[in-house]
């Protein structure tokens, strides 16, 4: 019984994972990333949507991002949504596409960008521990229930706890390969 309990919680977990490995993913590191607009919304007809579904997305060399919209209506538009967005990036218009060359990041951009990383990850273990502090509240709740033991429950505590070090321990190395990325000149 307990460890379908596990999985459940385990599963939160490694959602929280990806979570944060999606947000990381969202920061540019210096080169083109078709993954860096996928926070990006589009007021397209009315109804936000992301830039992926409206056009496509190429990336002819590695400063580049071509965004070619499918109704040559939506370029304003797209244009608009990345100018207001937190990308820092001024896209040029042909009329037809949209061109995102992503310079050389500054010292200081970097740094602004690894403190913005460490906050992903910061959340992204808070996010943990609350799994793990509900998870901890359903064993006393249960062990109150008589549903089952002091045994259990210390020991389920124990595994939530290694299971809780594991999560935070792989989005450290998550946090420090992306680091690792960002710092690179």
């Amino acid at each position: 019984m307990l460890k379908e309990a596990y999985k459940v919680y385990e599963q939160k977990m490694n959602k929280s994972i990806d979570s944060v490995a999606a947000d990381f993913a969202s920061v540019r590191a210096g080169r083109a990333n078709a993954a860096v607009l996928d926070r990006i919304m589009v007021d397209y007809y009315g109804v936000p949507t992301p830039i992926q579904q409206i056009a496509s997305i190429s990336s002819p060399d590695p400063r580049t991002l071509v965004i070619q919209p499918w109704d040559t209506k939506a370029v304003k538009l797209i244009k608009k949504a990345i100018e207001t967005s937190d990308l820092g990036i001024n896209p040029q218009d042909d009329g037809r596409c949209l061109r995102l060359a992503f310079p050389q990041l500054t010292e200081e951009r970097r740094k602004e960008l690894v403190k913005q990383i460490h906050k992903y990850a910061e959340n992204g273990k808070v996010a943990i521990r609350n799994i793990r502090r509900d998870a901890m509240e359903a064993f006393k709740k249960q062990e109150k229930a008589s549903e089952i033991t002091e045994d259990d429950r210390k020991q389920a505590e124990k595994d939530l706890q290694k299971m809780t070090d594991d999560s935070c321990k792989k989005l450290d190395e998550l946090l420090a390969k992306k680091e690792k990325e960002l710092m690179a000149v």
